[in-house]
């Protein structure tokens, strides 16, 4: 059994009665949409974004999740597939999952029409059944989302991220939607407004966590995650690179950002500053951090009493955190 099988377990069966309700939520009376939908479904991920959802329901609800459940990750994987299609437009991306893209198959302008398509049935899922406490966690994650990505791109020109805007740009774009996943999560089940906001809390941590772990997979050995040097190619400043450039000399921090925006392309260049990162201590200082915010998410749930949901939840925040670079 793979440990994302055993991760599962305590909410198998939630997830295969989630499957065929998301498919549900997605259906149109637009043949070409249809098609695209069944193109999206049938190539999922691991689906960690609804499993968060189920595995927080279970832990606030004592065991127990109800029909606001389903209906809340329905909406997190609605909306989180919508920010997936369009971002493949705006990075010009022709695969994703090692599928082609929508975009790829079916050009940008029905991509984006198929993006704006899931992001309102979304919406309408709550507003139909009147699930406002929902939409309104949600509508807070879109928001992060989109100002997160718009900041990126504003600092990405002058390569001037610090430390401090490159953590709230994560917070934005990556954290915000595991915070929505894990608050929803615990509202749909009844939690208290101060619980909830602890579950909200804990995917923010894991979220930050979670997104450190996927930028030092540039500066690993590991096929799992993407290929080594591409967000240096992408002139992308994550964690180790920002690290170093504040720890290096002006001459070094020169030589750096020459790299970063006029050799970005040159694999010689890029695996020289990934190593010069890796020497001035860049790969283990975002580790160290990574760490942090592991042990301040695993912090907030420890209360709980044991069960299989709390099991499940440690075990999948150790998984991403601990998987070989």
């Amino acid at each position: 059994m793979s440990t994302v099988q055993r991760i599962k377990q305590p909410i198998e069966a939630e997830m295969e009665l989630f499957e065929k309700k998301f498919y549900d939520s997605m259906a149109s009376q637009v043949p070409l949409l249809n098609r695209i939908t069944y193109y999206i479904v049938t190539r999922k991920g691991k689906q960690m974004r609804p499993m968060f959802v189920f595995l927080c329901a279970k832990l606030a609800g004592q065991g127990e999740v109800q029909d606001r459940t389903y209906r809340g990750a329905s909406v997190i994987e609605l909306i989180h597939t919508a920010s997936l299609v369009h971002d493949d437009v705006v990075d010009d991306s022709d695969k994703r999952r090692g599928f082609f893209s929508i975009n790829a198959v079916w050009k940008n302008k029905i991509a984006v029409l198929v993006g704006d398509y899931l992001l309102s049935k979304g919406m309408l899922l709550c507003i139909e059944h009147k699930d406002f406490d929902l939409l309104e966690l949600i509508s807070v994650a879109v928001r992060e989302m989109s100002q997160g990505e718009l900041l990126q791109i504003e600092k990405a020109k002058k390569l001037d991220i610090t430390e401090a805007v490159y953590l709230s740009i994560i917070r934005q774009k990556t954290a915000s939607l595991i915070t929505a996943c894990c608050a929803l999560g615990a509202a749909s089940v009844g939690a208290s407004a101060e619980e909830v906001q602890r579950f909200s809390d804990f995917g923010a941590a894991c979220g930050m966590a979670f997104q450190i772990k996927d930028d030092l997979f540039d500066y690993g050995k590991s096929q799992i995650g993407k290929p080594t040097g591409i967000d240096i190619k992408e002139q992308k400043m994550t964690l180790p690179l920002i690290y170093a450039m504040e720890h290096a000399t002006l001459a070094e921090r020169k030589w750096m950002l020459g790299v970063v925006k006029k050799h970005n392309t040159d694999r010689k260049k890029v695996r020289e500053l990934i190593a010069w990162v890796k020497e001035k201590g860049g790969m283990d200082y975002a580790i160290k951090r990574m760490h942090t915010y592991r042990d301040e998410a695993l912090s907030l749930i420890a209360d709980y009493p044991d069960s299989p949901a709390k099991k499940s939840l440690y075990e999948m925040v150790n998984y991403v955190v601990d998987r070989p670079l």
